[in-house]
């Protein structure tokens, strides 16, 4: 499914692909066609990308966890304690502790925007604080241990102001997270970086094992009987997600599709792609720059069709969702996720709270 090639000759290839390939399906099944492989996303090495860096600096109590929390996170280039947002210059640990400076201590984020999001790093973020309390998380008080976003860009203003509206609708106490633009950051003395990979038994006020817990629970969305599939589905749904088919270009409606929402598999209903992450390919299939998150997404080579090329699969249900290619923006990373519409169900912003899934309206943009 090339990118940016003209219409007619897609049509055509894709054409001759179906005639020459009548019988790929039922290879495919058999496995003589499809490597059974399995990479994350940071395994794909054949992938061309772009690394697309951008930093935020997030205050979340003391900084040692903070700080060995988003080095866990795939997509976070480097975490760095340090001290923001004060009144005095280069303050040192004793400084900001004794002697009101005014800092909070604060984690510098530098992060990859095509593998991970802001919208998802602040959901973790909210994970391991208490955004309700004033000047204290678990065992520390006090000014330097106030929560915060501050923001390099506009941009991020704008997403992070959103996520804290949507945010305050499931707290009745006001959330007191600062939103602020970073107006001074100092690195912390040396002892404190990675303070807990040097000392693994060190305080640390929050639960780190959070790290690994997906944003998108699979638990929640399981894969029907073939009996209630058939049912459900259309032949052509059937067999693009359980046959590894391909529907023709420019055959389904949410290749043009530009509403916010969220575009869920068509088996399961878990949560694949937003809309934010959507944009026009010209290749007559759906893309999108990147999946909701890294974890929803299974990636296999698949070399059917004379072809060497990644498959893209759901993580629950395992549908065959389409490919990824390195042929996408730039400017979002190069990453081209072509797929079928038929796999996919949208489900607009409007309706979202109604459908169940009100919990990943934070992760739109707007």
């Amino acid at each position: 499914m090339p990118y940016k090639k003209n219409r007619l000759a897609i049509v055509i290839l894709f054409s001759l692909l179906v005639i020459s390939n009548l019988s790929c399906t039922e290879k495919d099944k058999k496995g003589d066609s499809m490597s059974i492989k399995e990479q994350s996303l940071s395994e794909i090495k054949s992938l061309r990308t772009y690394q697309i860096k951008k930093t935020i600096y997030f205050a979340g109590g003391c900084f040692w966890g903070v700080e060995e929390y988003f080095s866990r996170i795939e997509g976070v280039l480097d975490s760095v304690s340090g001290y923001a947002n004060g009144e005095t210059k280069n303050p040192s640990y004793e400084d900001v502790c004794y002697k009101d400076t005014g800092h909070a201590e604060t984690v510098r984020i530098d992060y990859d925007e095509s593998i991970v999001s802001l919208q998802e790093l602040l959901i973790h973020l909210f994970r391991i604080i208490d955004p309700t309390s004033l000047n204290k998380q678990g065992n520390d008080k006090g000014t330097q241990y106030r929560t915060g976003i501050y923001y390099t860009e506009d941009e991020q203003e704008e997403i992070a102001k959103y996520f804290l509206k949507e945010m305050q609708k499931e707290y009745s106490e006001p959330i007191v997270v600062e939103l602020e633009k970073i107006k001074d950051f100092y690195t912390a003395e040396e002892y404190h970086q990675d303070y807990l990979k040097k000392n693994p038994e060190g305080y640390c006020h929050i639960n780190l094992t959070l790290a690994n817990k997906t944003i998108v629970d699979a638990s929640k969305f399981t894969k029907p009987n073939d009996e209630k599939l058939k049912s459900k589905l259309s032949d052509l749904e059937y067999r693009v997600t359980q046959e590894s088919a391909t529907e023709a270009p420019f055959s389904h409606e949410y290749t043009n599709e530009k509403e916010s929402g969220i575009y869920v598999d068509i088996v399961s209903g878990e949560p694949l792609f937003l809309s934010d992450d959507k944009f026009d390919s010209g290749c007559g299939w759906p893309s999108f720059s990147k999946s909701i998150t890294t974890d929803t997404i299974k990636y296999k080579e698949d070399n059917s069709h004379g072809m060497t090329r990644i498959e893209v699969r759901s993580r629950s249900a395992d549908s065959h969702l389409g490919h990824i290619f390195d042929d996408g923006p730039k400017d979002k990373g190069g990453r081209r996720y072509c797929i079928n519409g038929s796999a996919l169900r949208f489900i607009p912003k409007s309706k979202m709270k109604e459908e169940g899934y009100e919990e990943y309206i934070p992760l739109l943009s707007k």
